[in-house]
Order: structure tokens, then C-alpha cells, then sequence
């Protein structure tokens, strides 16, 4: 799940405008950062197969660091925390951790092999992503819903708050419609790399977001 979880994010920055759009996404993509890290030290593995469709190509997932739900609550705690002893706002901690760990439950929803901690055996998920209409129709409702939150309660400063939004917005409907239904990456060593690129990219974007197209005073 791609846009789902920056979703995830706009809606977060919507609840909480208090809260900078970059760390919400920040918290929506923890986990998938963390992935990558652990991807490329060896700590996570994976497999791919032939096939077009992260459902159909990834043959095998051993993640419980980064994305089992014991870990995600750990991470989600982290970041609430360590946000909180920087701003001191509650409300704003507690919509990070919730953030945090709705990652968990959108992958459950997409995947079938979504573990619960380290050490155990047993997986669990809905497959969504094992149906690329239902996948558009659902995940991609839930990502045009959060754009309609979040252009109806920001305001761009410029062309660049509007333009900025809506191509990167392009770019990413688009990436995430390659990963529902396009081949694989040419190899795990790429894909943790070009994630964590990705990621990061995605981040400051919203960063940018933040100060390019500010939340509206309520």
C-alpha cells in the first residue's frame, strides 16, 4: 500500500493542523522506511517472483521488525513521545501514534502476511492488493478522499503551494498504481534503496507542503 498511507498522513494533518504535514506523513511511513533499513543491514528479508503486482511478485516477507504490530505500536510510542518532549502537545502526540499505527492495519487490509511480533509464526491480512479493481476502488477512494480534506483546509501561498501540490499528487497516483500492477524492481537491494530515496523525497515534500500551502485558521 502506497497512497493509502500518505492518506493516512493528509488526514492526520487534517485532524491536528497544529502538527506539521511532514511529520504526519513522517508517521504514515515509518514503518516503510524503517523496512528499507533493515532491508539493506540484513535485520528483514523478502523474495521476489515473477509476476506484475507487489501482491503477485513478493513471494515471501520476513518483516516483524519494521511492520508487525507489537514493533509498529513500539515505533508509534517512540515517535509520540519524542514528539511530545519536543512540543508538548498532547493531541498532536497521540494523532502520531494513531498514525503510526494505522500503517499496520492498511497493510493488513492489503496484504495477507502481516505479522504480529517478532518470534511468531502466524500471518495475517485481507489480500486487497490481490485485486487491482478493488484495490483502485478502495485504497484510491480513501487517497482522493484525504486530497478533498486536505485542499479544502489548506490554502497555497503561491503557485507553488498549488502547483507543487497537485503534480506531486500526479506522480504519486501514478507510482502507486505501478506498484498495484507493474513488474517487480530488478532486485530487493534496489528496491530498499530507491524506497528509502522515495520515502524520504515524499516527506520533504510535505515539508514543503507545510509552509507552500499552510492550514486555513480555523
Amino acid at each position: 500500500m502506497l497512497v493509502g498511507h500518505l492518506a493516512a498522513g493528509m488526514a492526520a494533518a487534517r485532524i491536528a493542523p497544529e502538527v506539521s504535514f511532514g511529520t504526519t506523513l513522517l508517521a504514515s511511513m515509518l514503518p516503510d522506511l524503517l523496512w528499507c533499513v533493515f532491508l539493506l543491514a540484513g535485520v528483514e528479508h523478502a523474495e521476489y517472483q515473477a509476476g506484475r503486482g507487489a501482491a503477485q511478485y513478493l513471494k515471501a516477507l520476513d518483516i516483524p521488525w519494521s511492520h508487525s504490530l507489537l514493533m509498529d505500536i513500539v515505533w508509534a510510542a517512540l515517535l509520540a513521545a519524542a514528539y511530545y518532549a519536543r512540543r508538548r502537545y498532547p493531541r498532536g502526540a497521540w494523532v502520531l501514534f494513531a498514525t503510526v499505527l494505522s500503517h499496520w492495519l492498511l497493510d493488513f487490509a492489503s496484504n495477507r502476511d502481516m505479522p504480529l511480533a517478532p518470534g511468531v509464526s502466524r500471518h495475517f491480512g485481507l489480500g486487497l492488493w490481490q485485486s487491482i479493481p478493488a484495490t483502485l476502488i478502495l485504497e484510491g477512494g480513501f487517497w482522493l478522499l484525504a486530497i478533498v480534506l486536505y485542499v479544502g483546509a489548506t490554502r497555497a501561498r503561491s503557485r507553488a503551494g498549488t502547483y507543487g501540490f497537485w503534480i506531486a499528487a500526479a506522480l504519486l497516483t501514478e507510482r502507486w498504481y505501478a506498484n498495484i500492477a507493474g513488474p517487480p524492481p530488478p532486485n530487493l537491494h534496489a528496491a530498499a534503496i530507491g524506497g528509502f530515496i522515495f520515502f524520504s523525497l515524499v516527506i520533504a515534500w510535505a515539508y514543503w507542503m507545510n509552509r507552500a500551502r499552510p492550514a486555513e485558521s480555523r
